[in-house]
């Protein structure tokens, strides 16, 4: 997605790609989305047109910090998938909600991995298995991204206008090195202490048929932030607004709405 030039007449929505993904893996909410918003989807950082820029979360958040200062308009409101989430709760760590409409993210936990004090990581992954899925992705990075791919969705074809083989070429272009620096980067995350500090509206997506994580890192973020209420789209997997585009406009259009 080519981002729209900010206008002060309209609030943007920052949208913050998933790990190995692009901006452009938001481009099908533009003609569900209209003109009412402002839609920017920035390449993080080690993906796509910023494959050179620093592969780190705190890399991700300063390059937000940069888009929110640089708006003229309306607070804007940040909606992050999967890793987009954790960038989104590393700038609130580091600069707080104060310039912040809203915030969504989407099939996400704050701490990945497991531990016999949280049960809340990846979904029936235990800190064995991670650690085997990190050395497979450096012996078969190529065959890696098959799985990687098929758990992004609730079916084996995918979603409308972005199926699983247009997933694993997106997952294929990027950097293979560079993509392991920013899982282990995700492996290290503990955002659990930036989660009661998220002070402004705070809507909390999954899809109810995710292979990624659990329907209870949604509710544990719901019970520890002050003001979150959660969604489940009942037909998506890890990636509602590729696999339900108008439904996922619909509500994060809602959401953005109610903060007026």
């Amino acid at each position: 997605m080519t981002a729209r030039p900010p206008s002060s007449r309209r609030r943007a929505l920052i949208l913050l790609h998933g790990w190995t993904m692009t901006g452009r893996a938001f481009d099908g909410l533009a003609p569900h989305i209209g003109g009412e918003f402002t839609l920017i989807a920035p390449d993080l950082p080690g993906h796509g047109s910023a494959a050179s820029e620093p592969p780190t979360l705190q890399a991700g958040a300063d390059m937000i910090a940069a888009e929110v200062d640089r708006l003229d308009g309306p607070p804007p409101v940040i909606v992050g998938w999967s890793m987009g989430a954790a960038i989104a709760w590393e700038y609130i760590a580091r600069h707080g909600c104060n310039a912040l409409a809203g915030l969504v993210s989407v099939d996400m936990s704050p701490r990945m991995i497991n531990a016999p004090d949280w049960p809340h990581g990846l979904l029936d992954q235990s800190a064995e298995d991670v650690a085997a899925t990190t050395r497979r992705m450096q012996d078969d990075w190529r065959g890696v991204t098959h799985s990687i791919a098929a758990t992004m969705f609730a079916t084996p074809a995918g979603a409308p206008g972005f199926d699983r083989a247009e997933a694993r070429d997106t997952i294929l272009r990027q950097d293979a090195g560079v993509m392991r620096a920013v899982w282990d980067a995700l492996l290290a995350m503990d955002a659990r202490p930036v989660i009661p500090r998220i002070d402004c509206p705070y809507l909390v997506c999954r899809g109810a048929q995710s292979r990624v994580y659990p329907a209870s890192a949604t509710q544990w973020i719901c019970d520890h932030a002050p003001d979150a209420r959660a969604h489940e789209f009942q037909n998506s997997g890890h990636s509602p607004h590729l696999e339900e585009p108008a439904e996922f406009a619909r509500v994060l259009s809602q959401f953005a709405r109610s903060l007026d």
